[in-house]
């Protein structure tokens, strides 16, 4: 849903009937009760004539899923021109185009699977790209994430509608931008990242925001995206802190209402609201005096 009434640029939508599904059983009682369900179906994701990954999604946005997912997987590279997508909602397929030939059946039989959800498969050696890779210097204020955990957690979504979903939020300061949904976290992710590769949007000053766990592969694609403050009101895995600290990746979890820790990164934190909901303080660094 295109939602500048609302102040996002994207955001979630639970009345699409084709999102949900409204399905009868019984309560603990035993009486009637219908509620809504999510619904997942096949997405088969093709780059050029090759076939990649079919992925269970919520259908929502396939173009942006298979573009982020292909640029996340390091099968789409900087300075490689997208010539088109083709989706065909019949027959459950996305196709990405490039201008210059692709083989990627080495990599394809090289994969880890890891502790996403649904299809949580990294291609080749998880941490390529990532040797040398240096986050752009930014700051997050911890009124913007107070402010960004109230907002994100009262928007209309389809986890407050039906639950079984993971978000995902891409955001400046403390407005979010685009809130994408699905069954899988790492899907989530992936359409932000297509976004932000169709819209050529900068990452330098961008926080993402996501309601699952922060792990490993959550903060690689974190960081494959360019985005230097990865946050959640999740928890965190330890090899994801320790990604996290190699490639100098802010990383904020547990964050509901006024609490958070913060694991990694935490030089980019600048603590200018009072935790307590008295007040805002002077801005400091912290790490810094006074």
């Amino acid at each position: 849903m295109q939602s500048g009434e609302t102040g996002y640029l994207i955001a979630p939508d639970p009345s699409l009937p084709r999102l949900t599904r409204r399905v009868t059983g019984t309560d603990h009682e035993g009486r009637p009760s219908e509620i809504a369900v999510v619904e997942e179906r096949p997405l088969t994701i093709y780059l050029n004539g090759q076939e990649i990954v079919t992925a269970m999604t919520i259908g929502d946005y396939p173009d942006y899923l298979a573009l982020g997912f292909l640029r996340n997987q390091g099968m789409l590279r900087e300075g490689e021109t997208v010539t088109g997508v083709d989706h065909d909602e019949e027959l459950g397929v996305v196709v990405v185009r490039t201008d210059t030939p692709t083989d990627h059946e080495e990599k394809l039989k090289r994969k880890t699977r890891t502790s996403g959800c649904a299809v949580g498969t990294v291609f080749g050696d998880m941490m390529e790209g990532l040797e040398g890779l240096t986050l752009p210097a930014a700051e997050v204020r911890t009124s913007w994430l107070y402010a960004l955990s109230e907002r994100i957690n009262t928007t209309p979504s389809l986890y407050l509608e039906a639950g079984a979903i993971h978000g995902t939020v891409l955001c400046r300061a403390d407005r979010p931008l685009v809130y994408m949904e699905d069954v899988g976290r790492h899907n989530a992710v992936d359409k932000v990242a297509g976004w932000m590769l169709r819209e050529r949007a900068e990452a330098a000053d961008k926080i993402l925001y996501t309601t699952g766990r922060l792990t490993s592969e959550m903060v690689i694609k974190c960081a494959h995206m360019g985005i230097p403050v990865l946050a959640s009101r999740s928890g965190f895995t330890a090899w994801g802190v320790e990604i996290a600290e190699q490639v100098g990746l802010t990383l904020i979890g547990r964050l509901r209402g006024r609490r958070f820790v913060c694991l990694s990164g935490e030089d980019r934190l600048v603590r200018d609201a009072d935790p307590r909901g008295a007040g805002a303080d002077r801005p400091r660094r912290s790490g810094t005096d006074g």
